[in-house]
Order: C-alpha cells, then sequence, then structure tokens
C-alpha cells in the first residue's frame, strides 16, 4: 500500500512511538489525526512539526477507553478528510509493580490497563472499520510489547494486557479480513517518557541485549510503517527489540 495520500488515525500521537510514527506516516505523504486524552501540548507540537514539514495534521481528543469518544473521533475524522484509510492503535498506559508482588495489583490497575490497552484498541479497529470496508481496503497495526510474549515486564497486569492485544490482533485479522489487515508491532524496551527515572535500568539492559543498545521510538515508527505498507501480511507479531527476546 503507497501511504501517500492516505487518511491515517494514531492514537497516543503526541509523544514517543506515537509522534515517530506519525511523523513518519506524514513524511511519506499521509494526512495524520493525532489523537490525544491527556498530553494536548505534545500532540499539539506533533502537529506544528509536521506542518512546518509541509504535511497535514490535526490533534484530535478521546479516551480510547470510552467508546462514545472513540465513536465522535472516527466521525470527526472521516468528516474531515472523507474515511480512514490507516490506524495505528498505540495508546498504552502500564504501571510500575514488582512482577512478584502480586499483593499491590489492585482492581484498579487491572480495569485501567484492559480498559486503555484492549479494549481502547478494540474500540478504535470498531470504528474504523466502517470507513475502511466502504472502500475495500485499510490497515490497522497495533502496538503490542514482548511482555505480551515472555511474561515479564513493567508489571503483571500490562504483560497480560500486552498478550491480549496480540490475541486481539489475530482475532480481527480473521474478522476484518479479507479488505482490512490487522497486524500488530511488539516492542521492547524503548527510550520513552515510560523510563524517566529509570535510565540507569535502561542502561544496564542496553549492555544486555545482542545489537548492545535498546530499539528507539523511530525504529518502531519504521517498522509500523511497514506493517501498513505490506499488502501480503496480516494477522502477525512483528517483534522490534534488539534482541531482548531471545
Amino acid at each position: 500500500m503507497d501511504l501517500r495520500g492516505k487518511k491515517a488515525l494514531v492514537t497516543g500521537g503526541g509523544t514517543g512511538i506515537g509522534r515517530a510514527v506519525s511523523l513518519l506516516l506524514a513524511e511519506r505523504g499521509a494526512s495524520v489525526a493525532v489523537n490525544y486524552s491527556r498530553s494536548a501540548q505534545e500532540a499539539e507540537e506533533t502537529v506544528r512539526l509536521i506542518q512546518s514539514r509541509g504535511g497535514q495534521a490535526f490533534a484530535i481528543r478521546a479516551d480510547v477507553s470510552r467508546e462514545p469518544e472513540v465513536k465522535a473521533m472516527a466521525e470527526t475524522v472521516a468528516q474531515r478528510w472523507g474515511t480512514i484509510d490507516l490506524l495505528v492503535n498505540n495508546a498504552s498506559v502500564t504501571r510500575h509493580i514488582a512482577m512478584d508482588d502480586l499483593e499491590s495489583i489492585s482492581d484498579e490497575a487491572w480495569d485501567e490497563l484492559f480498559g486503555i490497552n484492549v479494549k481502547g484498541m478494540f474500540y478504535c479497529a470498531r470504528a474504523a472499520a466502517p470507513y475502511m470496508k466502504k472502500q475495500g481496503r485499510g490497515a490497522i497495526v497495533n502496538v503490542g510489547s514482548i511482555a505480551g510474549i515472555t511474561g515479564t515486564g513493567s508489571s503483571l497486569p500490562y504483560a497480560v494486557s500486552k498478550a491480549a492485544v496480540h490475541g486481539l490482533t489475530r482475532s480481527l485479522a480473521k474478522a476484518l479480513a479479507p479488505h482490512i489487515r490487522v497486524n500488530a508491532v511488539a516492542p521492547g524496551a524503548v527510550l520513552t517518557r515510560w523510563w524517566e527515572g529509570r535510565e540507569r535500568q535502561m542502561e544496564q539492559l542496553a549492555g544486555s541485549l545482542l545489537l548492545g543498545e535498546t530499539a528507539s521510538p523511530e525504529d518502531i515508527a519504521h517498522m509500523i510503517c511497514a506493517a501498513l505498507e505490506q499488502e501480503a501480511l496480516t494477522g502477525q507479531i512483528i517483534t522490534v527489540d534488539a534482541g531482548q527476546s531471545m
């Protein structure tokens, strides 16, 4: 799929991987709706960066865990640009809880992580799918994590939520075939704001990786765009982790 002229929605597009993929999509000729929930200033900065380079973008607020807001967001994007061709389900949250500290895992943590990381991706896919079906083609990439493969990560609920994202990806690929392709990119550790205050831990991890350094948000963005472009790819979980899961 040629990304030139396509209309893309990127959730959590104001920071980290979301910003990197928004910028790269615009660089490749797509128009980008930059979704945010709380990071309004960062989303507007992403839009300014795109526009300063001659691209088309606008910021749009929606809490992806709230389906009415997701529906309204999809309708706004489609009204502005006529359709939605591409969806990058990037919005996610985590909690930093030791994996063996089961007593510290609250119902609130489960509800928040599954509400945003899993149900939010489903709501966005369901809202975008009718526009893609109407034109007979579309592509979705969900941002998973190697935590969903290895079972370890920032917390047990986070790892389980990302395993659910991978399952959701495969199920949506079957449900939306043959016209809509659905894949997931599963990053390892990536230096984003989630690691603020844990930079030393990141440095120690980098030294143990096969490639000697962690992936950047731009590395993940390139793989997301490749998955959007590749017409023969659906239902796949693609790891980009510098060898972390080996």
